[in-house]
């Protein structure tokens, strides 16, 4: 048995969940999210939880029965609490800035970078080099955040760039360091 499949999903108040064939939907207080399962699994409804289960031992189906779990948990919690990821810049004046919804960047460029979010999304500026990607699909989210980091990634010399919040980037040394031996 797959151990991330059989753990039960709580829905939490609030959360409405509708399952029709091999779609589910789910609607909550922060929006509302519908997918198209794999038709072999199937996901119950029984007091306040969701049990997805699958039809045999087969390689296929225990591949797809912890994602399919996943994926459903990832939709419950999407329209309950949403998602965000942090990002941030170092370098000599980069900054971001909101300009109405669109995030507009100064990285070193000539120009600004002006990056308009998709319909789900939202974005946040904390300070002049932090920018929080929020949503209620856990996808969406880490899309447009490594849209948004691939513009100017981390550079391995200075480390100047758009990182996530807490990765590292392994530095190396410059022509000075090849100098040594």
């Amino acid at each position: 048995m797959s151990r991330v499949g059989k753990v039960p999903i709580a829905v939490p108040k609030g959360v409405d969940v509708r399952l029709e064939g091999t779609r589910v939907t789910v609607k909550g207080p922060k929006g509302e999210l519908a997918r198209d399962i794999d038709p072999e699994m199937k996901v119950e409804q029984a007091e306040g939880q969701l049990l997805v289960s699958r039809p045999t031992d087969q390689a296929r189906h225990r591949a797809v029965h912890g994602l399919t779990r996943t994926l459903v948990a990832n939709m419950v919690a999407g329209v309950s609490e949403g998602f965000s990821k942090t990002l941030e810049m170092q370098g000599v004046g980069y900054r971001a800035s909101m300009q109405g919804k669109d995030l507009v960047l100064a990285i070193g460029f000539s120009h600004p970078v002006t990056v308009p979010p998709p319909p789900t999304i939202e974005f946040d500026v904390e300070g002049t080099t932090r920018i929080v990607v929020k949503g209620i699909n856990k996808e969406q989210v880490g899309q447009v955040a490594a849209d948004v980091r691939k513009i100017r990634p981390p550079e391995p010399y200075k480390g100047k760039g758009i990182r996530y919040l807490g990765e590292y980037v392994r530095r190396k040394a410059g022509k000075a360091g090849k100098a040594t031996h």
